[in-house]
């Protein structure tokens, strides 16, 4: 079950330590600004490698404005993860809620 999240309620769940963010947008958008600790996984990269891109159960996926990151929490529920989030509004909601953004050019994966 795929259980969304608005951006308030995506930073404290973030607070526990206890899911993984991964943000599926391309890098070009990932370099504009990301969520602090994400891992980025393009989605198409999620499509052709869901096995070995997703490496726990508890994950937030996030896009630019949610549409992609419901597609990714799809794939994660297909593949048997049962605590999938979708943050709704994606990175646009995250920063019109006035959360912080990183912007570090570096590519976690």
């Amino acid at each position: 079950m795929i259980r969304p999240l608005t951006a308030e309620q995506a930073f404290e769940l973030m607070k526990t330590g206890s899911v993984e963010v991964i943000d599926v947008r391309d890098p070009s958008e990932w370099s504009t600004g990301h969520l602090d600790k994400a891992r980025l996984v393009p989605l198409e990269q999620l499509r052709a490698s869901p096995k070995a891109s997703l490496k726990r159960d508890g994950v937030i996926f996030v896009c630019a404005a949610g549409v992609r990151s419901e597609t990714a929490a799809r794939l994660a529920a297909a593949q048997g993860l049962r605590e999938v989030y979708n943050l709704k509004g994606g990175v646009r909601a995250w920063s019109k809620a006035g959360l912080p953004l990183v912007s570090d050019l570096s590519v976690a994966v």
